[in-house]
């Protein structure tokens, strides 16, 4: 109700005005019922001894014979204030005299002349009739005989004159105690509505904020009932504030432990949905924080990993038991692998009460799955590297047998010109026996030391062990490199280097095409000051798609699935920067396919590690 006012003091007031206009209406009314009683029972009686009255002076005239007095004496009682009209009949009830009418011809009223009969001899009668009009009668006796009557009508304008009077003087009153009980009110109202106001401001301020409570605490300045209720609000303010502050540092230090915990850390209701989320979990879902709250798992995750997962959440709720180290499993939206979370999940309880969240703690063991699967790859290549090089070792020495042996032959058997061809071919195919030994060799014992190496020998090395394999894929091989080329550096971690290029290119060449293997002389082209070599790896294999390109040095990427192990070009990348060189990559997935890869190294005699990657990712083969 907008006409209701708000304020307590106005409202006692309009309380109070509205009970003291429903007292003086009902004092009004049961004075006005108890003083109309009055009135009427004196107008009764007054009718009563006015009938007498007129009787008395007509039988007094009629004793006397004198008439005339009775017109004086109806005169006189017609005169009065509170007679509306006097009249003698005879006793059939025709009209002799009236007052202020000395013959009249007109006749009583049918109700009138039906009270003749009620009258008794000497009692005077007093009737109403018509609308709202009362009449008093008495019978007008000489001795026995019966003369007439004597009528008196009382004038109902004189009584109502005396209520209204009495209504004057009850609104009169009325308005002057409605008036001196509003100003009393008022009066009384500012001693309560100013230590409310007190408070009101007080507690607005504590709803702000710190920013406004530099008024506490509240001046106390009256002594009573309501200055012990503010010095309580204050001692109320002061308890909240301290524990608002030891509250405010609990806080602050389970925020910052909730957001820069190196694990994802999430806390579900009793519905299993999310009521809180740290921003580690939010990465490790890949959907943004503030889309967390009030969603579900299985919003968030795919079907299996999150049904898993809030099956732990309700079992919790359930048991109200700890769930530790729930393994799950799940793919990369972005088409990098799989990934593995190991979830413990337990019940927050905030008293003594039943469980009302569930808090999980997430970690993503991915890396530590991948490093170990990757370790006991490179374990068994090491294996087998170290199997080939004892192989390649104890072949050494029967090929030396058989090279001896063929020298023998050749020398003192005569053998005629068809055996010596025989001979020829044997001697060579013992001698590519041995090179693919020395290769074999020379990769697996790797310098220590860095030392000057000749390119042509180094890159030879390498191409030659896939040389078979290039054949087979029907890859046609181009060597554009300097005889005379070399480069300070470790030989054999550069052999590792080309042949992961390498053996990446064929893959990419599974149809057949093209590999360009080129080095020359030239300048770094982020530091034009330092000299180095370029190397040049191209290939018009099936290229790379950018979402590729952006993880192709990341430890365990790869797209060759169950046979990769993502180690490759991470490792290789590592030994570039280890050598403090630089690599640029452009690649382009289609009908113009084809991947190309610059690398440069500085040739000098200083290596430390520190170098820098630049990608130059382009659309160009």
């Amino acid at each position: 109700m907008r006409w209701w006012p708000r304020t307590v003091r106005w409202q006692l007031i309009l309380w109070l005005m509205l009970l003291e206009v429903l007292s003086v209406a009902l004092f009004a009314i049961v004075l006005v019922k108890i003083e109309g009683q009055e009135i009427r029972k004196r107008a009764l009686e007054r009718l009563t001894h006015q009938a007498t009255s007129v009787a008395l002076q007509a039988e007094e005239a009629y004793r006397q014979q004198h008439p005339e007095l009775v017109l004086a004496s109806l005169r006189m009682m017609g005169e009065a204030p509170s007679v509306a009209g006097a009249k003698i009949t005879d006793a059939a009830g025709n009209i002799l005299f009236v007052s202020g009418i000395e013959r009249p011809e007109s006749a009583l009223e049918p109700a009138e002349k039906a009270q003749i009969a009620q009258v008794i001899k000497h009692e005077p009668l007093v009737f109403s009739f018509g609308k709202n009009r009362f009449e008093g009668v008495k019978a007008i006796y000489v001795g026995d005989a019966l003369r007439g009557y004597a009528w008196v009508e009382t004038d109902r304008s004189w009584d109502n004159e005396i209520l209204d009077t009495v209504l004057r003087s009850s609104f009169s009153f009325g308005l002057i105690w409605i008036g001196a009980s509003a100003l009393l009110v008022l009066l009384l109202s500012r001693s309560i509505s100013r230590p409310l106001g007190v408070l009101q401001g007080g507690t607005r301020a504590l709803m702000e904020g710190p920013a406004t409570r530099a008024q506490f605490p509240l001046p106390v300045k009256v002594d009573n009932e309501f200055g012990d209720l503010i010095q309580a609000f204050n001692r109320m303010v002061a308890s909240l504030e301290e524990q608002r502050s030891g509250l405010n540092d609990t806080l602050s230090l389970l925020d910052s432990m909730l957001a820069n915990a190196p694990i994802g850390l999430v806390f579900f209701d009793r519905q299993s949905r999310i009521v809180r989320v740290n921003e580690v979990f939010a990465k490790m879902t890949g959907v943004a924080l503030s889309r967390h709250l009030g969603r579900m798992l299985p919003e968030l995750l795919p079907e299996p990993t999150a049904k898993r997962l809030e099956d732990a959440v309700r079992h919790v709720l359930e048991t109200e038991a700890t769930v530790h180290d729930l393994e799950v499993t799940g793919q990369r939206n972005d088409g990098g692998g799989t990934w593995t979370w190991l979830m413990t999940a337990y019940p927050v309880r905030p008293s003594a009460e039943k469980v009302r969240w569930v808090g999980a703690i997430v970690t993503d063991v991915s890396e530590r799955k991948r490093s170990e699967d990757a370790l006991r790859r490179t374990e068994k290549l090491a294996a087998t590297g170290r199997l080939a090089a004892s192989i390649a070792h104890e072949i050494n020495n029967p090929l030396e047998a058989i090279t001896n042996l063929l020298y023998l032959l050749r020398r003192f058997c005569k053998l005629d010109e068809s055996a010596l061809n025989y001979v020829t071919i044997a001697e060579r195919e013992v001698h590519r026996m041995s090179e693919i030994t020395q290769q074999t060799l020379r990769f697996y014992r790797q310098s220590t030391l860095p030392a000057r190496a000749s390119m042509e020998e180094l890159l030879d090395s390498v191409l030659d062990m896939y040389i078979a394999r290039l054949a087979t894929l029907g890859v046609s091989l181009d060597r554009r490199y300097d005889p005379n080329l070399d480069l300070f550096c470790f030989a054999g971690e550069l052999r590792q280097v080309f042949s992961n290029f390498v053996s990446n290119a064929m893959d990419a060449m599974a149809g057949g095409g093209r590999l360009i293997v080129s080095a020359r002389r030239s300048r770094d082209w982020v530091h034009p000051e330092r000299e180095g070599v370029r190397f040049t790896i191209a290939d018009t294999g099936s290229g790379m798609a950018p979402e590729v390109r952006a993880h192709l040095f990341e430890a365990f990427f790869t797209t060759k699935g169950a046979t990769g192990t993502g180690l490759g070009l991470w490792v290789s990348h590592e030994i570039i920067l280890k050598h403090h060189g630089i690599i640029a990559v452009r690649s382009r997935a289609g009908n113009s396919s084809g991947t190309v890869f610059h690398i440069f190294f500085p040739d000098n005699e200083v290596l430390t590690s520190g170098a820098q990657l630049v990608e130059g990712a382009t659309s160009e083969a």
